[in-house]
């Protein structure tokens, strides 16, 4: 414990904690905080506050009020148990509530208990179902008297982990490591300093977000928070997550914490074209957007993913001799129907391409035909004929499932061009198998790329930095980050 400390205070920690309910036996507190290279706060937690300590609760009172007397900077209280550990000498008391089901209504009720128990700092920590709930808590930690650390836990919970410091949070809280997760959806130091910058976030910080389901697995938070640094701009870029169905009613909700642009991904690209107030030509005719910017006291909507699609599809078609000439009566298939595809299917039609639909679903596949007057191709048949395009806007291949692929290789010809715009993994099954019958590829890296920029442009004001934005992607990927 104390390398794995000196080792956090070497990357400037300014505060770590010391759970001693991991530690295996019974810790000699005086020995564990001398000399100690950061100020410290001792925790430890009951099993039915999802700790490890398998001791009496008499040992574990005695182990506090040890940290206490020995000098502690900080210790850390249950509210149930506060009021029976009196203050002594210069230690804080951290009074802490948890809830790991759920944000209970009566946040403030829960606020009013702790503070009547004499607090330094009043610790509230619940789950969060929904991003509402990251909304309830942070407005709870603005309005409080008393210094509050306040946030949820869980996947939806990222978004008040890291801006509570914004309404006035002293600190949140990050694990050592992956393998030392204290609470669900726990972000490690180094995301949360590096990554994210909790430390540099203020009240002028403007905010950004990738908003899908899932959404875990996005390289934008990584891809815009880099470029955001390169630039020396201030803002941050967060992953929200967002249950399909309710992006209109849940932006609603988001506009509290004043953010300033969200990049939009799987399942939301058609129904965020219906949570805007502007929308541009462009999305219109897709009828999908993957960009949302607030200007003028209004939302409004774009697509980066068409130019992006069309540059990549162009760039891989220049290392094709028999395929020169640009798209112009180029076939085209195009599996998917989803937002992507739209996307996919206005840049080659716009350059005059001859586009055929391919989707699992026939009906959402034949609307989309309809709609973008293009061909339509039954999903069972899809390997029946020559293209000289195959563009694959499905998510299958994706990370986990990468073993997966939507049109098998030996339906591939020499002749086509491959390109999946799936990202993560870049080398996808689908351009495996078709690199090894000879095709040329395209990866959905090259297009991520493409339509960030776009984005970080319009987010931004200033051009985006896409060369380090690739170069960060590729080294990440190359790491196994994702």
């Amino acid at each position: 414990m104390r390398a794995q400390h000196e080792e956090l205070a070497e990357q400037k920690a300014e505060l770590v904690e010391l759970r001693l309910d991991w530690m295996r036996k019974r810790p000699d507190v005086g020995k564990l905080i001398k000399d100690c290279p950061t100020p410290v706060l001792i925790t430890c937690r009951r099993k039915e506050d999802r700790g490890h300590w398998l001791g009496t609760e008499e040992q574990r009172m005695s182990i506090l009020r040890e940290a206490i007397i020995a000098g502690a900077d900080y210790v850390d209280l249950e509210v149930d148990i506060a009021k029976s550990v009196p203050r002594y000498g210069d230690t804080k008391r951290v009074i802490s509530y948890h809830n790991f089901e759920e944000t209970p209504l009566d946040l403030n009720e829960i606020y009013e208990q702790i503070a009547a128990c004499d607090p330094d700092i009043v610790k509230i920590v619940t789950m969060a179902n929904f991003q509402e709930d990251n909304i309830r808590i942070l407005e709870l930690v603005r309005s409080a008297n008393i210094p509050t650390v306040g946030f949820c836990m869980g996947e939806f919970g990222i978004t008040s982990r890291i801006l509570c410091g914004q309404f006035g949070s002293p600190f949140t809280y990050a694990g050592f490591s992956r393998n030392r997760e204290m609470a669900p959806g726990q972000l490690t130091y180094a995301e949360v300093r590096n990554l994210y910058r909790f430390n540099k976030i203020t009240q002028d910080t403007k905010i950004f977000a990738v908003v899908g389901d899932p959404v875990a697995h996005s390289m934008s938070p990584l891809l815009h928070n880099a470029a955001l640094r390169k630039v020396g701009f201030d803002g941050v870029y967060l992953p929200l997550r967002i249950p399909e169905g309710t992006l209109t009613t849940t932006l609603k909700e988001l506009e509290r914490l004043n953010i300033s642009g969200y990049s939009i991904t799987i399942p939301h690209k058609q129904e965020a074209l219906q949570a805007t107030d502007i929308s541009d030509n462009e999305s219109e005719e897709i009828g999908a957007v993957n960009t949302l910017f607030h200007k003028g006291g209004q939302w409004h909507a774009t697509n980066t993913d068409c130019d992006a699609i069309e540059q990549t599809v162009l760039a891989g078609l220049k290392n094709i001799p028999k395929l020169t000439g640009g798209l112009s009566d180029k076939r085209v298939l195009i599996l998917g129907a989803g937002g992507a595809a739209r996307a996919a299917v206005q840049a080659m039609l716009r350059n005059n391409a001859r586009v055929t639909i391919t989707n699992r679903s026939r009906q959402r596949g034949q609307q989309l035909a309809s709609e973008m007057e293009c061909g339509f191709l039954q999903w069972e048949n899809r390997s029946t004929e020559e293209y000289q395009v195959l563009i694959n806007c499905t998510s299958v291949g994706m990370h986990p499932n990468v073993d997966e692929t939507p049109f098998p290789g030996h339906w591939l010809r020499e002749s086509t061009l491959v390109f999946d715009t799936v990202y993560n993994p870049e080398n996808t099954f689908l351009l495996k198998q078709a690199r090894e019958r000879g095709c040329e590829t395209a990866s959905g890296v090259e297009m991520f790329v493409h339509q960030a920029a776009g984005q970080f442009a319009i987010f931004t004001g200033q051009p985006a930095p896409r060369e380090y934005m690739e170069e960060t992607m590729r080294r990440a990927m190359s790491l196994g980050r994702r």
